[in-house]
């Protein structure tokens, strides 16, 4: 229920109001991950977009999470970054999950999206994505900071644990990964596992297993900037470019 998943994420975001500069929220966040898409999609004016930009002003944090989005006749699960000031990224997520058909569903995005913000360089990935470690590639220190939002189930939670750290040591990043908890519609299980890891792969946050709940933490610019300067990995990367 769109309406009512509104109301509960706008009630989170109150509660951490003043407590944080980013909310990040999980994987179509807004209607869950399914492939009825044609009942589910929101257009970009509402009521999904115009809601987020208000919590983002209300609550003066940035917002980011997913939802389904239907632009010019096509489908699109699109992540979004919206400022207090009103700015919106986006993001249309590249790796559709064939097993679950989102591919025959969906379109695929062909563009990253790296937001500057707080002085912070932050790139938007979703779920799937993961698992794909070109995709995240950082390239000369492109970003800081690497989000992915997810619907990511249970049994394959061992790879959701293993694959974060991994994707920020290789990118000498921090990476945020949001993921929802519950059971769906068709009785898939999700048991949340929402972690932060620093760029050397150390866990500085952990939302905990089967959970409704909301984690803060606090990353430093300046420890990244000392690792990047002291063991600059990143300048030895082969050099290719994706077609």
């Amino acid at each position: 229920d769109r309406d009512e998943n509104l109301g509960y994420y706008g009630e989170l975001l109150r509660r951490v109001s003043g407590k944080t500069d980013i909310a990040v929220l999980p994987e179509t966040f807004t209607t869950g991950f399914y492939m009825e898409v044609e009942k589910l999609a929101d257009t970009m004016d509402g009521p999904t977009v115009p809601t987020i930009k208000g919590w983002a002003a209300k609550y003066n944090l940035a917002v980011a999470g997913s939802f389904i989005a239907k632009e010019d006749g096509k489908y699109f699960n699109r992540a979004f970054f919206i400022t207090p000031e009103g700015d919106e990224y986006y993001y249309d997520k590249r790796h559709l999950f064939r097993m679950a058909a989102e591919d025959k569903h969906f379109t695929a995005g062909d563009k990253r999206t790296v937001i500057k913000y707080k002085d912070w360089n932050i790139c938007l990935q979703v779920c799937y994505d993961l698992r794909f470690p070109v995709w995240s590639r950082n390239v000369d220190n492109e970003y800081d900071l690497l989000i992915y939002v997810a619907n990511w189930p249970e049994p394959r939670k061992k790879v959701w644990k293993a694959l974060l750290p991994a994707r920020a040591i290789e990118n000498m990043a921090y990476v945020c990964g949001v993921n929802r908890v519950g059971i769906d519609g068709k009785g898939f299980t999700y048991r949340g596992d929402s972690m932060i890891f620093s760029p050397k792969g150390k866990k500085l946050a952990d939302a905990g297993k089967r959970e409704e709940i909301t984690r803060t933490c606090t990353l430093n610019k300046s420890d990244l900037e000392e690792l990047r300067a002291k063991f600059p990995a990143w300048k030895d990367a082969d050099a290719f470019s994706i077609l």
